[in-house]
């Protein structure tokens, strides 16, 4: 069962789940030796990663991988590679791992097998961060994409291209077995428009709907207005 966990404001949140992800990859350092972070990317969680990358932990030892990425060249301004490069992947968190979720290629099928490649060979997951749309989108399983029922099933890839009518270019994205195997996962939403999306979303119903809910059985979920 998901437990919310409420902050009195964004400030809070953000480095709330930066104490949290730190502890659990200390821990999974401590016992295995090195450690796999899957992180979300976009804008809102800018704030977090720069508390993250000030903590100190054995960051030569964490991989680091995103939960989806949109199909534009790192210079794109719209590159989650490139959002990490600038916020995460600076002070101690400079030395971490990064396997990369987009190559070169006019397609994402045309790439996917080289990517998928370098990611299996990272996993399970140890600590997974997600977010969530206001359609209950997670990672980029939107609702109504076009492959929306293969990365929902138990038996999908790693990795899937997705095409959504809400999301302007390609995407490639983790899919539900993966995302429900990892040992720690976050759920990061600010906003009420969010909260409303997540009262909804805890609501018996279909992943079809809502994809959030292939993990919220699971998941730690932080909250700030």
């Amino acid at each position: 069962m998901s437990d919310l966990i409420e902050y009195e404001n964004c400030d809070a949140l953000f480095l709330g789940l930066a104490q949290a992800v730190q502890s659990q990859l200390a821990a999974v350092l401590q016992s295995k030796g090195r450690a796999t972070l899957a992180v979300p990317g976009g804008t809102t969680p800018a704030p977090f990663f720069k508390h993250l990358r000030s903590t100190q932990i054995d960051w030569g030892n964490v991989t680091v991988m995103l939960t989806d990425e949109r199909f534009v060249p790192e210079t794109s301004g719209r590159s989650n590679s490139q959002l990490l490069r600038e916020t995460l992947f600076k002070d101690f968190a400079a030395n971490a791992n990064f396997v990369p979720m987009y190559a070169p290629g006019d397609r994402p099928e045309d790439v996917l097998n080289e990517l998928q490649s370098a990611i299996t060979a990272e996993l399970p997951l140890d600590v997974c961060v997600l977010g969530m749309g206001a359609d209950m989108h997670t990672a980029s399983i939107f609702p109504e994409a076009d492959l929306l029922a293969e990365a929902l099933a138990d038996d999908a890839p790693v990795l899937l291209p997705m095409r959504a009518p809400n999301a302007p270019e390609p995407r490639i994205t983790l899919t539900a077995p993966v995302l429900r195997a990892a040992a720690h996962m976050h759920l990061l939403i600010a906003g009420q428009c969010k909260k409303d999306a997540l009262n909804v979303a805890q609501q018996n119903g279909s992943p079809l709907d809502a994809p959030v809910r292939i993990i919220l059985p699971n998941a730690n979920i932080h909250y700030a207005d």
